[in-house]
């Protein structure tokens, strides 16, 4: 059977119609910002105070997007008499995020909660260069980050917190006064004489009397 001349125009129309009933969905990007998952990928940010300059990140990542420097740094002693420690400062953190496959291998594995996932997504450059991000960019978006979600009333309570609340309790029962003993009495004395010396018996006279 031949088409009857103009259905396929009818059709058309008939789509557009319908469609011009309905809710629109379009997002006006970047006047609307969008509402993104709690658990969006969007970039990397650095707590660097956790940083212990382990380098596990670096060597886990399979792009190689993570550049990392440190130098030793001398510790004095915390005691007299006590020896001096070495320790790690950081000096640059930076990711190339034109490399980054944003797979979450460098976060997985960070022993100390240095990095985290920020939904921040706003960070295209003009030049390819300019998207590798030192630690101060990396910091700019720790404080993106969302809370993390609330913990189900009935699950155990985290190991940290734990610790925290019986240390806390320790220091407490430690600042607390001890209670002073109460004075015993040796067997055989009478009753609240305690334990102290029997008292001594006044010298008489010939006379009968008391001196």
């Amino acid at each position: 059977m031949a088409p009857i001349p103009g259905s396929g125009l009818a059709k058309g129309l008939a789509v557009t119609l319908r469609t011009m009933t309905k809710k629109t969905v379009t997002a006006q990007y970047p006047d609307a910002q969008p509402e993104l998952p709690p658990r969006t990928r969007g970039v990397i940010g650095l707590f660097e105070e956790n940083c212990t300059v382990c380098m596990l990140c670096a060597r886990e990542c399979p792009d190689w997007c993570i550049y990392i420097d440190s130098r030793k740094e001398t510790v004095p002693p915390a005691a007299p008499g006590g020896r001096e420690r070495s320790r790690n400062v950081l000096d640059r953190f930076a990711i190339d995020f034109a490399l980054c496959m944003y797979c979450g291998i460098c976060i997985e594995v960070c022993p100390f909660d240095a990095l985290f996932w920020s939904p921040e997504f706003e960070y295209a450059e003009t030049d390819i260069h300019e998207l590798t991000h030192e630690r101060d960019k990396l910091r700019d978006w720790m404080w993106t980050v969302p809370a993390p979600p609330a913990l189900d009333p009935g699950a155990e309570e985290p190991k940290e917190i734990a610790a925290a609340r019986k240390s806390a309790e320790k220091l407490a029962a430690a600042a607390q006064p001890e209670p002073t003993p109460e004075p015993t009495s040796e067997p055989g004395a009478a009753p609240g004489t305690g334990s102290g010396p029997a008292p001594q018996a006044k010298p008489t006279d010939p006379q009968g009397g008391e001196s």
